[in-house]
């Protein structure tokens, strides 16, 4: 027996705007059905002595310590840009 059904899929991909022909219906049902049979298989697992975390190895801070440095001087940075004008880099009006 099957937990999810086509129309089911049917509504899933209308609710987000996806078009499938009756043979990827079909395969997505059996697939999404799949999905939830390996989920229940994870609800038999005993757990009671699994500390919950967030990632699988202990993670640290793995990102470089935010230093605050010096720029490029403002005539370099125009420079580089299409327009300007009083310093300031100038684009087209979007809003009137």
């Amino acid at each position: 027996m099957s937990r999810i059904s086509k129309e089911e899929v049917k509504h899933v991909a209308h609710l987000a705007r996806l078009e499938f022909s009756e043979q990827e219906v079909e395969k997505f049902a059996h697939q999404l059905d799949a999905i939830i049979g390996f989920a229940e298989q994870l609800n038999e697992l005993d757990t009671a002595n699994v500390k919950p975390t967030s990632h699988v190895l202990d993670m640290k801070n793995v990102l470089r310590e935010d230093k605050s440095v010096k720029g490029l001087p403002r005539e370099e940075v125009l420079k580089n840009a299409p327009d300007h004008q009083d310093g300031q880099v100038r684009v087209p009006t979007i809003l009137e």
